[in-house]
């Protein structure tokens, strides 16, 4: 059923899925090098579940290039033989300023990837986001620094969260979904317009004076101008405004230098390295007063054991923690039919903050599925709401199955990632039996039920004033509401009703 609908930020970025050296993305990649000296890293791998002997292989390399796009780079379509001196070149070009989030554990990876071409060893320079985020917020050197996502920087920032429910799909798997590129794009995108919110406000500070900065449209300098006057950068308004308008705001320069293509035609023998020019007066000011490197040394470059030889294994309740933890690749709870959990073959959950996206889910298929009463909750008040509502307990957190003799066997630990397959796992592990009746019968915001008889226009709308507003397009279609009895959400089958009727049909196989 469709709710209050929500407007989003978006914005046109240009990706282009790099799968060949001799492709024209690849090409056009070497020119946007030739004229930028500005660029955002990213890197995507396989998740690894546990501790191992070898570091994942890096399946993607994201290049944000200002205008030009982004650049995704798929290492498991390209020869990474011809790749490895370009990017090494790319990673310590003193003409381009690499923007990363905590690369360092991406440059890791990226050295063991390309380990059998010499690996990487350092980037710079470098500026790291989480640096730019603390001098946004603080100019006191003696403040704290504040460890966040990258997600809530860009919120903070740009006004807009990044979603993160890909983070941990499996990169190695191809095709891979347009969502998946997109995700990857603007990972590295969004460092971009992070750092022109930071190169706007040390300007205004008067940290540094921009003269050379290029932009789009020459009449669009004023307006900025006037723009940072008036106002403070922690404004959100106005971070929204400055990340609409920062399409206008490049940190790159223009010259006529071109890629240098491949020698030969036909196969490709080795590409050349890329051309780049030096850096403007403005950005060459923002290096030498904030840049900094990343340097890798011979013990980032080994994986670390997950235990060392002669240790003796921790113990849970006396068994050891591997053999804890395999306990709960099966479900060795109560029988679903006890009155416990339920009974008639539907328990209920309690989904802790890793797996919350599982609860709606599962409420959007007719399964009582609540989440933590706070936002951060103790293992022990996760363990006392499962305990008072009787409630099975879904988690990824392994360290709240060492609390599992508290429950009696009511801790489950999901292994699926994304929430699709975590949704499929839980009614493949508890048998449940989903049919098209139950799909959409609870409330999502809230896991509310809803009322017994549905609401006509007229009590609708008297049942929204104040609370909640109904589109007027909807009072000629002789629709019918529903209310939840718990949080008084109303709801009605709209577009997105049935677009989510039809979702979890196939992921459930209803039709089948």
């Amino acid at each position: 059923m469709d709710g209050d609908p929500q407007n989003q930020n978006s914005q046109v970025l240009k990706v282009h899925l790099v799968t060949s050296t001799d492709s024209p993305q690849f090409t056009l990649l070497g020119e946007a090098l030739s004229r930028t000296s500005l660029v955002g890293l990213d890197a995507e791998w396989k998740p690894v579940r546990t501790l191992q002997a070898l570091f994942p292989t890096v399946s993607l390399l994201q290049i944000a290039c200002g205008d030009c796009g982004v650049f995704v780079l798929d290492f498991l379509s390209l020869p990474l033989s011809l790749l490895s001196e370009p990017l090494r070149q790319l990673l310590v070009s003193p003409d381009i300023l690499k923007l990363g989030f905590g690369f360092k554990q991406d440059l890791v990876y990226l050295s063991s990837t390309f380990s059998s071409q010499g690996g990487f060893d350092k980037v710079e320079p470098y500026l790291d986001i989480r640096s730019v985020y603390n001098h946004l917020q603080h100019n006191n050197k003696h403040v704290p620094k504040q460890i966040k996502s990258l997600s809530t920087i860009c919120g903070e920032v740009l006004g807009f969260s990044l979603s993160k429910e890909l983070q941990c799909s499996d990169w190695s798997c191809r095709p891979l979904s347009e969502e998946q590129i997109t995700y990857a794009a603007m990972d590295a995108h969004c460092l971009l317009d992070i750092f022109a919110v930071f190169q706007a406000k040390v300007a205004k500070e008067g940290d540094l004076i921009v003269k050379t900065t290029a932009f789009s449209n020459p009449d669009a300098s004023l307006g900025l101008k006037e723009l940072f006057r008036n106002h403070d950068m922690s404004d959100k308004v106005l971070r929204t405004q400055f990340c609409e308008a920062s399409t206008i705001v490049q940190a790159i320069t223009f010259s006529d230098a071109t890629w240098v293509t491949p020698l030969g035609g036909g196969m490709i023998q080795k590409p050349s390295c890329w051309v780049t020019v030096p850096m403007d007066e403005a950005l060459l000011k923002v290096v030498k007063k904030y840049g900094d490197r990343i340097l890798l040394n011979e013990l980032d470059r080994k994986p670390k054991t997950s235990k060392k030889k002669g240790k003796k294994q921790s113990l849970i309740n006396g068994i050891s923690k591997e053999n804890h933890f395999k306990r709960f690749d099966e479900w060795q709870g109560i029988p679903l039919s006890d009155p416990l959990v339920g009974g008639n073959e539907y328990p209920k959950f309690l989904c802790d903050v890793m797996v919350e996206g599982l609860a709606k889910h599962l409420r959007c298929v007719g399964i009582d599925a609540a989440i933590p009463y706070s936002k951060k909750p103790e293992p022990r008040a996760l363990i006392e709401q499962a305990q008072k509502e009787k409630r099975v307990l879904l988690t990824r957190d392994a360290k709240l199955l060492r609390h599992d003799y508290l429950t009696k066997n009511q801790i489950y630990r999901v292994r699926s990632l994304l929430k699709n397959e975590q949704l499929l796992e839980v009614i493949e592990t508890f048998q449940l039996k989903i049919s098209e009746d139950q799909l959409m019968s609870r409330c999502t915001k809230c896991n509310g039920t809803f009322i017994q008889k549905p609401l006509t226009t007229e009590e609708a709308i008297e049942a929204a004033k104040g609370f909640q507003r109904i589109p007027n397009c909807l009072f000629a279609k002789n629709l019918e509401f529903w209310q939840c009895m718990d949080c008084h959400q109303l709801y009605w089958e709209g577009t997105q009703y049935h677009n989510a009727v039809q979702k979890f049909i196939d992921i459930c196989k209803l039709s089948d």
